[in-house]
This record gives structure tokens, sequence and C-alpha cells, in this order.
């Protein structure tokens, strides 16, 4: 929970234009996931609270925000992320789509970034 915060705060500090905006929920998001050893990539349109499987990966999308009134505004999204046949988390936090690389997923084969934030 502190690591989350603190992603959170970092992310913040990193971009602070968007700290200083208000921001909206979305009902979703949209999520790219890449298997780095074919190059393959795949979209994951993903509602709040659904667990979509990506290659061995389990990816839970807990909440999608973006600044208010923009949509295709720069969106950031909590998740957490497990592999099949793997004990514990991989990813537990926040991505930010115009910063994937700030907290990103640390993983030899896959890569999973945000794209933008989905309503209804």
């Amino acid at each position: 929970m502190i690591r989350h915060a603190l992603c959170l705060a970092l992310a913040f500090v990193a971009t602070p234009a968007v700290s200083q905006q208000k921001t909206t929920a979305g009902s979703g998001a949209v999520l790219r996931g890449l298997e780095k050893v074919n190059g393959a990539t795949q979209d994951l349109e993903m509602t709040i609270g659904q667990t979509e499987k990506f290659g061995r990966l389990n990816i839970t999308l807990r909440e999608c925000r973006y600044p208010e009134g923009n949509l295709a505004g720069n969106a950031f999204a909590s998740m957490e992320i497990s592999e099949s046949g793997r004990e514990g988390t991989l990813f537990s936090g926040w991505m930010i789509a115009s910063a994937p690389a700030l907290n990103a997923m640390d993983h030899s084969r896959y890569d999973v970034w945000v794209l933008r934030c989905t309503t209804s």
C-alpha cells in the first residue's frame, strides 16, 4: 500500500500539470500488451474490476482516471498484474499513459501499458 501511494505521488511530481487538474473516473480502460518474444501486440478493452488474460498474465483493472472534460487527455490507471503458475503479484500500482516507463511492470517476456480511459 505504501509503494502504491508513493508511485502515485511520484507520478504527480513528475507531471505537475496533471496534479493540478481535476480528474474524472472512467468506466474502463484500453491497455496494450506486448509479447516481447514474437513482437505481437494486443489491445485489451477492460471495465473497472475486470480481469483479462494476456498470455500468462492476469491483469485486473482497478481504476482509470483522466483530466476532467478531456477523455483524450493523459490517462492513468490502477491495476494489478500476476502470472499464471507463479505466486505473488508482478505489478500493483498506477501506470500513466504519457509516461509508461515511470512505473512500469518488470517482466522478461511481457510488457503492458495504458492507452486511454473509456466511458460506458
